[in-house]
């Protein structure tokens, strides 16, 4: 899926109390190209991930997806992410009730969409958590919880991935671990692939760099 940034803009509050956490920026990303957006802390990484993925809705400007902008309500837009975007976010946003494969299913479930049991079987091998698929987020470590929700972010099969910060909460083993399966699965699947960091040495696995500061898109390399 190829993803246009144009003229883009997020301020959130009015008057005095207004931030603009992202200035009008444009920029895009073919199909199946595989980048970094980095920057500190505060810059607006995140904003920018919330709103080419949906997420969020631009102050002004817009994001075309092959394309076209996505139009009508909310409905539309949750059916679109679902059909179309995965995520995994910083904080996995595992739900704790439920076990790691009931995680992983929950796309396809509210999707209205029988899970693929050979495809999500062969998900969770592949990113090692096979063996603890019926095990709640509890009972798993931190390297397992990511790899749960990168499952969970490929079960409908996303031509557009975006992660936020997906090793920030994990030791140098663990991040080195998903940040291989990532690059694996992106040229596996054909996606596109957009990871938000702060850690430069992890942005220069990347073929391009998109640079954010205070809410500035600037510095793009590739």
């Amino acid at each position: 899926m190829k993803i246009e940034a144009v003229r883009l803009s997020k301020t959130y509050g009015s008057g005095e109390a207004a931030v603009q956490a992202l200035r009008p920026c444009s920029f895009s990303l073919e199909s199946g190209e595989r980048a970094a957006i980095v920057g500190a802390s505060g810059s607006g990484k995140t904003t920018l991930l919330q709103l080419l993925g949906a997420l969020e809705t631009p102050t002004d400007g817009n994001v075309l997806y092959d394309g076209q902008p996505l139009m009508g309500g909310d409905e539309e837009t949750s059916r679109f992410r679902l059909r179309h975007i995965g995520f995994v976010f910083q904080s996995y946003q595992l739900i704790p009730e439920l076990t790691a494969l009931e995680n992983v299913l929950l796309p396809c479930l509210l999707r209205g969409k029988k899970a693929e049991k050979r495809y999500i079987a062969a998900l969770l091998r592949r990113l090692r958590i096979a063996d603890r698929a019926n095990r709640l987020p509890s009972e798993l470590s931190g390297g397992q919880q990511q790899r749960a929700a990168i499952a969970r972010a490929l079960a409908n099969r996303p031509e557009l991935l975006l992660c936020d910060e997906p090793t920030g909460n994990l030791d140098t083993e663990n991040s080195l671990l998903v940040l291989e399966l990532l690059e694996e699965l992106q040229q596996e699947f054909g996606m596109t692939l957009l990871v938000v960091t702060h850690n430069p040495e992890i942005a220069a696995r990347f073929p391009r760099v998109i640079s954010i500061a205070d809410g500035v898109v600037g510095g793009d390399a590739g």
